[in-house]
């Protein structure tokens, strides 16, 4: 017992330096990082044109993906959003509370926002909820991951049979919410240092079309909070810049869940962090660590230009963010059918994406994770 409390002692230390000397490593490159910056005269709004991730050694990968796993995934996450959740329904409310409270039980200290509003709709007005959880809401440039969590609407007739919506878009709001679990830790460091560039999760409600889909039936949620976006000042007090300039990259997920599925490309002016992607999953196979994956699988193809898709990106694309639209081309075979269940899940793929989603966070901003006692890292 002595000798098990003197090691778990000097585990504890050893953990406290070295989260002390990330901090301060972190601490140190934004000083940098701003000084160059502001002698180089480069607007913070700019700033996001420049932006470098870093690559993380073999080492810190595996301590980054140890956190996470696709049984803990399914079980905390995903299987309380596969309810019936279309606008107004108590699905929808159970899966609002859900976000809300695993947010908020999270050492990071998330500040979740509810962005309520009525909108009118075929059905006559309706009432909407955004979620909008934002790290370190004093940050001036934001990562943004988004996914919209509410399931298509069927008429009465249908209602013996229940759409689910899993690919569409449950296992995407899952993977938001394990990965800001698996992070907590690193996300928690990245706060205290980096004050100028933080993690935005934004849940949407309303993509579907409750009828069908036109300008006026689809993305109500996205459309909304665009546009209260583009009209409130940020930072707090500013006269010239609003939210939207604030987003460095708008990363939304959709219709993810079906074996392996390849994402192109929709938008030339991100190519680059599509390239990472596909960096980092060539990366994670060469270490073996994804699941069913062979050498002929690959999900992402920054060289393979798809047509552009309608989805909740849309409204911010035309106010000038920069999209980068993770969603599958062809779209999984069971797309708006009674059979986009659990059953017909892939579980492999989910948590091979959940892995490399995670790694790319931790990448772009900026972000190591701590490795275990006694391991070293290669440079």
């Amino acid at each position: 017992m002595c000798e098990g409390a003197s090691a778990l002692t000097a585990e504890q230390q050893s953990r406290r330096h070295h989260n002390m000397f990330l901090c301060f490593t972190l601490s140190l490159t934004v000083c940098v990082t701003a000084a160059i910056q502001a002698v180089s005269g480069i607007p913070w709004t700019q700033e996001k044109l420049s932006h470098r991730a870093i690559t993380l050694t073999d080492d810190e990968i595996r301590a980054a993906v140890s956190h996470t796993d696709v049984e803990q995934l399914w079980q905390r996450d995903l299987r309380p959003l596969l309810v019936i959740r279309y606008p107004g329904s108590a699905g929808n409310q159970a899966v609002q509370e859900h976000i809300k409270s695993t947010l908020g039980s999270l050492g990071a200290g998330w500040e979740v926002t509810e962005d309520k509003f009525v909108s009118q709709t075929p059905y006559g007005p309706l009432s909407f909820t955004n979620l909008v959880a934002t790290l370190n809401p004093s940050a001036k440039r934001r990562l943004v991951l988004a996914c919209h969590y509410d399931s298509k609407y069927y008429p009465t007739q249908w209602h013996d049979l229940e759409f689910v919506g899993a690919t569409d878009s449950a296992v995407p709001c899952a993977l938001m919410l394990e990965l800001a679990r698996a992070l907590d830790e690193e996300l928690k460091a990245q706060k205290r240092s980096s004050p100028n560039l933080s993690l935005q999760l934004i849940f949407f409600d309303g993509e579907e079309a409750l009828v069908r889909w036109s300008s006026t039936d689809s993305l109500y949620g996205s459309r909304h909070l665009a546009q209260k976006m583009a009209l409130t000042p940020h930072p707090p007090g500013a006269t010239d810049t609003n939210q939207l300039d604030g987003m460095d990259l708008f990363v939304l997920l959709d219709l993810i869940g079906a074996p392996t599925p390849h994402f192109g490309n929709q938008f030339p002016n991100t190519t680059p962090w599509l390239s990472r992607l596909q960096n980092i999953e060539q990366r994670l196979h060469f270490m073996n660590e994804l699941t069913d994956h062979p050498d002929s699988v690959e999900y992402f193809w920054p060289d393979r230009p798809v047509a552009h898709v309608l989805d909740d990106h849309v409204p911010f694309l035309n106010r000038g963010v920069r999209i980068l639209h993770l969603i599958p081309y062809p779209f999984p075979s069971v797309w708006h059918t009674f059979e986009d269940n659990e059953q017909n899940l892939d579980r492999a793929t989910i948590q091979n994406l959940n892995k490399i989603l995670q790694i790319f966070v931790l990448e772009y901003l900026n972000l190591r994770p701590v490795l275990p006692t006694g391991s070293q890292s290669a440079t």
